[in-house]
């Protein structure tokens, strides 16, 4: 068999249907349900409709920091710091830097007074940086821009401080939020809760990797970047006891979705804290997630090919095709689509050849 290509994963999106800013309410976007063989129109505020009784839903609680750092350093040029992950104590970063020259270990950058960046050492792209506040994470929180993807061409404002954090957000560590949470209210969770649904949950931070542009041009080549997660004992004992009974797990975005198979490799969800880097395209066998909330992703990412494993590459092709004939709006501030894997025999379960 020929190994996948990337491009395999590509399609064409009008700029139009790139969602640049959130709609006025969480639940109003659409939801394109995706069955074996048609495609139904919805809207995220009929996902109770689609609850099962006894289903376990699993939410990617983590919090997004306002990481992007807007500065200049001592010779007044302009430099954008981007945390990535708290690297020992809380004044210690890993970060991303963007200058009009690389930064230098030793520089400093004056992100507001008494708030500055010291760049402590370099390894490729990857900064390890000093924060010099009184107060670190409030500094962070007074200065700092929430980090919308790169698509979202246009400044971050008041609004994005809410509409780009789910409304259980608790763990603070993510600079991506995880995007199909987005659309839950707690007015629909109570709707979910009242049809029989169960809600979960752990954390995966969710790292800038989710945006950066797959490298290589066979699929089977790329290399995911890590991120740190953690499922707490509750979740993998509700998890575990759904799938003894027969019961489904529904991811709630394709975070959920990866730290679920990352610590469910056995087949049984282990409760603790790690780090994954799991890359998931077809031919994966899914072992722990029965169904997948998700948005539209970008085309010849990583998280495209994630979708295409769960439900088949053909159908969620034929799926994006839709969507973008029909106006359905794509990415972080987007529609949404359901899939459950036994909707769709002609994709391999675990343990089949």
């Amino acid at each position: 068999m020929a190994p996948m290509r990337v491009a395999d994963f590509d399609y064409e999106l009008p700029e139009q249907l790139i969602a640049r800013q959130p709609l006025p309410q969480r639940d109003a976007a659409r939801l394109l349900v995706v069955a074996r063989s048609t495609l139904r129109d919805a809207r995220v505020a009929e996902l109770d409709a689609l609850v099962r009784p006894g289903d376990v839903w699993v939410l990617n609680d983590t919090r997004v920091i306002p990481a992007r750092l807007l500065g200049r350093k001592a010779s007044g040029g302009r430099v954008e710091i981007l945390l990535l992950e708290q690297a020992g104590p809380e004044y210690c970063w890993l970060a991303w830097g963007r200058a009009n020259k690389p930064l230098k270990v030793g520089q400093v950058v004056h992100i507001a007074e008494d708030f500055s960046v010291e760049v402590l050492a370099r390894q490729g792209r990857e900064l390890r940086v000093r924060l010099h506040a009184e107060d670190v994470r409030a500094a962070i929180e007074r200065f700092g821009h929430m980090p919308l993807p790169p698509y979202i061409d246009r400044p971050d404002n008041a609004l994005d401080k809410t509409r780009y954090q789910t409304v259980f957000a608790r763990h603070a560590g993510a600079v991506a939020a995880p995007t199909a949470g987005l659309h839950l209210t707690e007015a629909l969770m109570d709707r979910m809760r009242a049809r029989g649904a169960q809600f979960v949950h752990l954390t995966l931070h969710v790292g800038p990797g989710t945006f950066q542009p797959v490298q290589v041009e066979r699929v089977d080549e790329h290399r995911m970047h890590a991120e740190s997660y953690a499922v707490p004992s509750a979740t993998a004992e509700a998890v575990n006891r759904a799938r003894a009974e027969g019961r489904r797990v529904v991811a709630v975005g394709t975070t959920s979705l990866r730290t679920l198979e990352a610590a469910g490799g056995t087949g049984r969800l282990t409760a603790g804290a790690g780090r994954t880097d799991i890359f998931i395209y077809p031919g994966y066998r899914f072992r722990i997630v029965d169904a997948l909330l998700t948005n539209f992703h970008l085309p010849r990412s990583t998280l495209l090919m994630l979708v295409c494993a769960f439900a088949g590459r053909e159908r969620i092709m034929r799926a994006y095709r839709y969507a973008r004939d029909s106006g359905y709006r794509f990415y972080s501030y987007g529609d949404a689509m359901f899939l459950d894997r036994n909707w769709y025999p002609d994709v391999a379960r675990c343990g089949e050849d």
